[in-house]
């Protein structure tokens, strides 16, 4: 079952981010991992509901949980965020996927 990386990045020194956007795509893909969504300012997203008001926000997706962890614990990947971290703040969580159920119906009782 897929997972996804998803992070919340507040950039405080732009140029000093390029140096980690140069070399994080390489690490994602050495580990099997693809980006299935970023939003490179808060302005490219659309609030439909909340407060949320994301920086740069990135969902990476992996084949499992374990090849995630893999990639975030990786010499190569802990590398980069040493590039990443002095120059933002980010919060950074793993979900696995959930399968899809059944499609919605006029009688939501399935849905309970």
């Amino acid at each position: 079952m897929a997972a996804y990386v998803i992070a919340n990045i507040t950039v405080h020194d732009p140029e000093a981010y390029k140096n980690y956007a140069a070399v994080v795509p390489e690490t994602i893909v050495k580990h099997g991992g693809w980006y299935v969504g970023r939003a490179a300012t808060a302005g490219d997203a659309e609030i439909v509901e909340g407060d949320f008001r994301p920086g740069r926000f990135v969902i990476i997706g992996f084949e499992n949980k374990e090849a995630a962890l893999g990639w975030y614990n990786s010499p190569e990947y802990q590398e980069a965020a040493g590039l990443r971290q002095p120059v933002s703040d980010a919060d950074v969580f793993i979900i696995d996927e959930v399968p899809a159920g059944p499609a919605p119906t006029r009688d939501w009782g399935e849905w309970r």
